[in-house]
């Protein structure tokens, strides 16, 4: 299914148009081999079958639909979100230059600090919601530049066109980190970016039971894409076909699960930000949040499911109120249909986040029983 006339909701409801070919079933079918037959003439049967490492028809299926949602040229799967990160890294060469947004997931900023002492690249971090401060950072040559939007968990907003031309200019590639946004709320691809990645583990599965990262290109010749490819198959970092099939299946809810999960973290957010109880709300959603503006003009349909707020306290008085909940699992992820609650300092102890910050995941439950556990939570 290339029509890329179709809405989003069309192309995830109907897997980007796969079906069982072999029984007629409605349902994509799972191939689990993982060697594929040759003829007497010793011929493949299937040319672009050989070996199951990353030549796999439910594998195919699954970034058929990652690719129709993003608008992309191609889109690859990976085994984990962080495995998506360490593809693009791992094809920059030794000595590279990359501008990279600080505030964003701790796991990705740690693990890129560490791999760039080892690879001697060198990695300068900004706050790349600030043009100013990412136009000075973008002055001399770049590789890459790298950023998060909206961040977690400061959910900060970068302007991705405006981003896409700092680094252009500067040489640079452009990475998206775009896993509170989705495809759904944001195409980073249409406004330039050069890759788009994300956790397929959160939002794009859904229901917190499977493993995944993707990237995906706007130019298909770029020759970061082919080293990427190329290291995908080589290096074996690939999906399985099981998991595979998991996302697609998750995939085929995403536009509505995003739609009534905004709706959910809006009425949230609001009621939040009205409480005695709560020093600050991190949420795009609201007019006063400094990335507001840039978040509605680059995001569609809603503000994302992710917001963080700053309890009125110290750190014990926030996990007074995390240790209250009972909608809320406290949990750690975020993106699946059960709203999550966690205490971020707690799980990532020298990151900065303040110890009164909790950050939420919301979830299609009802928004008002959601709220009553909040209040309740707050006392």
């Amino acid at each position: 299914m290339r029509n890329s006339k179709l809405n989003p909701a069309t192309v995830a409801a109907q897997a980007a148009g796969a079906v069982d070919a072999q029984t007629g079933g409605v349902v994509p079918g799972i191939s689990l081999a993982t060697t594929y037959l040759r003829g007497e003439d010793n011929a493949l049967l299937r040319p672009d079958n050989t070996y199951g490492r990353d030549q796999n028809d439910t594998v195919r299926q699954t970034e058929e639909v990652v690719r129709a949602l993003e608008g992309a040229a191609a889109s690859l799967l990976l085994p984990s979100g962080m495995a998506a990160v360490a593809a693009v890294f791992r094809a920059l060469p030794s000595g590279a230059r990359v501008v990279m947004q600080t505030g964003i997931y701790w796991g990705t900023l740690k693990w890129v600090r560490d791999y760039c002492v080892r690879r001697a690249i060198i990695l300068d971090e900004v706050d790349a919601a600030d043009p100013d401060a990412l136009a000075r950072a973008c002055r001399d040559s770049a590789d890459m530049v790298w950023i998060e939007v909206p961040s977690n968990p400061w959910l900060q907003c970068v302007d991705i066109a405006a981003a896409a031309g700092m680094a252009h200019k500067a040489g640079a590639v452009l990475v998206v980190d775009g896993t509170a946004a989705t495809p759904v709320l944001t195409r980073a691809l249409h406004l330039g970016a050069d890759l788009s990645m994300h956790s397929a583990t959160k939002a794009l599965g859904g229901h917190s039971d499977v493993l995944g990262g993707v990237l995906s290109c706007r130019d298909p010749k770029l020759p970061m894409w082919a080293e990427i490819a190329t290291d995908r198959h080589d290096a074996g970092a690939v999906i399985g076909p099981f998991e595979a099939w998991l996302l697609m299946r998750g995939m085929r809810t995403l536009p509505l699960r995003v739609e009534r999960m905004c709706a959910n973290a809006q009425r949230v957010a609001e009621w939040l930000d009205a409480h005695d109880g709560v020093a600050a709300v991190l949420y795009p959603g609201l007019p006063g949040h400094d990335g507001h503006a840039v978040a509605a003009r680059q995001m569609t349909g809603g503000y994302g499911y992710l917001l963080s707020f700053l309890v009125t306290g110290d750190r014990a008085r926030a996990l007074e109120v995390l240790g209250r909940l009972r909608l809320f699992h406290r949990a750690t992820s975020l993106g699946g249909v059960e709203s999550l609650a966690e205490h971020r300092a707690s799980i990532e102890p020298h990151s900065g986040i303040p110890e009164t910050l909790i950050r939420l995941s919301v979830g299609i439950e009802d928004a008002g029983d959601l709220i009553a556990d909040l209040d309740a939570a707050l006392g």
